[in-house]
């Protein structure tokens, strides 16, 4: 079995809490983030349930400056590091430790302030977009740590966060770095909420994944870090080690921009090379958090796939997604959090929403947060364009 990546911090920000504690809260209670948006105007979009942050992220980040996502970014990386107990106010570049972020609007929510005022008000405010690239989080939590080793952006749409975590993991084992901080952040943008309204794939009463009255996903914001190190770096400064990262793969099955295959045939290739890096076969996973957007062609195409990697033996299952919505670029970092945290307290987290499974959907996610005896656990992620990420977290 190759060597795992030791999990040694994580830091978490949702809807439904800012730390990963309030958020294994929310869970445990069935709470739901979903509600009224607030952020911004959208007449068209504005009744839908959203899954914002409330609060104040520039408030609670130690950034001088930045985007909504950046704020965001900063503070759950914080987290993480605090976590570890890793320096949060290095006084010099840490050459051997680096960061892998998964972003995709970037400063976006700004950049449409920028346009609205230019427009109605012919008024020029740079400082609106100074922020506004993709890879301003990972700049920025770079600067912030001291992080001068392997430093990227990854955008693949809803996969990226957790196409970020594997690629750090490989930057571990490759020996360029011995810590690595991976994640995601995705903040609410008037983009993304009409353009996915748009496809008629947002739900008016919010998401249900795998239910058979569901009408689409439900869209959300957030921000998750994991620090990943190399074992013996972790053994040698005392941490403690959560999880660690058993297990990872990537596919692309460029199915269609907006759709996955039917059969799920690219995601179902992403946990098949999981579970051979894993060095495990499929009875050995105890919990699967699946994509589960809530969406027709989602929801069928990952069942379809869990059935053909796991037969009649299939593992406890359950989407996440109406807790927190779908936070986009974040949700694979968010979900593989989830996991370690359900490793950690031995229980399966709730399919919230979900009332009767559909007809010819042949898994049973669990309904009800509950205790569970887990040693491993998998997170699937799919991206528009086709990519798929699942992962494999394991506490030995």
């Amino acid at each position: 079995m190759p060597e795992p990546v030791a999990v040694t911090g994580i830091g978490l920000v949702t809807a439904v809490g800012w730390t990963p504690d309030e958020v294994w809260r929310s869970i445990a209670e069935g709470r739901s983030g979903l509600g009224e948006l607030t952020l911004f105007e959208s007449p068209r979009c504005g009744h839908l349930p959203i899954a914002e942050v409330r609060g104040n992220p520039a408030g609670r980040s130690s950034l001088a400056s930045g985007s909504r996502s950046d704020h965001l970014a900063e503070y759950a990386a914080g987290q993480a590091f605090k976590a570890a107990n890793l320096e949060t106010a290095p006084r010099r570049i840490n050459p051997r430790a680096g960061v892998v972020v998964g972003g995709s609007t970037g400063g976006m929510l700004e950049a449409e302030t920028f346009l609205e005022k230019l427009i109605n008000e012919r008024e020029v405010d740079l400082t609106l977009i100074e922020h506004y690239l993709c890879a301003s989080s990972t700049d920025a939590i770079a600067a912030r740590f001291g992080l001068g080793a392997f430093r990227s952006t990854v955008s693949t749409a809803c996969s990226s966060s957790a196409l970020a975590i594997a690629t750090a993991c490989d930057v571990i084992k490759s020996g360029e770095a011995d810590v690595m901080l991976a994640g995601g952040v995705d903040s609410l943008t008037r983009l993304t909420l009409n353009g996915f309204a748009s496809l008629l794939i947002v739900a008016e009463d919010g998401c249900r994944p795998f239910d058979e009255d569901r009408k689409g996903m439900s869209l959300g914001e957030g921000a998750a870090f994991l620090v990943l190190e190399n074992e013996k770096h972790a053994a040698d400064r005392g941490a403690e080690i959560l999880a660690r990262v058993i297990g990872y793969g990537s596919t692309c099955d460029s199915h269609h921009a907006t759709a996955p295959d039917p059969e799920g045939d690219g995601i179902r290739r992403a946990m098949e090379i999981a579970l051979k890096d894993a060095g495990i076969p499929g009875k050995d996973i105890d919990y699967i958090n699946a994509h589960g957007t809530g969406t027709l062609d989602n929801d069928r195409a990952e069942a379809n796939a869990v059935l053909g990697v796991f037969g009649k033996e299939i593992p406890l299952i359950s989407s996440t997604k109406r807790f927190f919505g779908h936070t986009l670029a974040a949700a694979g970092a968010i979900e593989a959090a989830v996991c370690i945290m359900a490793l950690r307290r031995q229980q399966v987290p709730g399919n919230l929403g979900l009332r009767k499974v559909e007809e010819g959907i042949e898994i049973a996610p669990v309904r009800e947060t509950q205790n569970a005896n887990l040693k491993t656990a998998m997170t699937n992620s799919l991206g528009f364009g086709g990519n798929n990420v699942s992962m494999i977290f394991g506490l030995t």
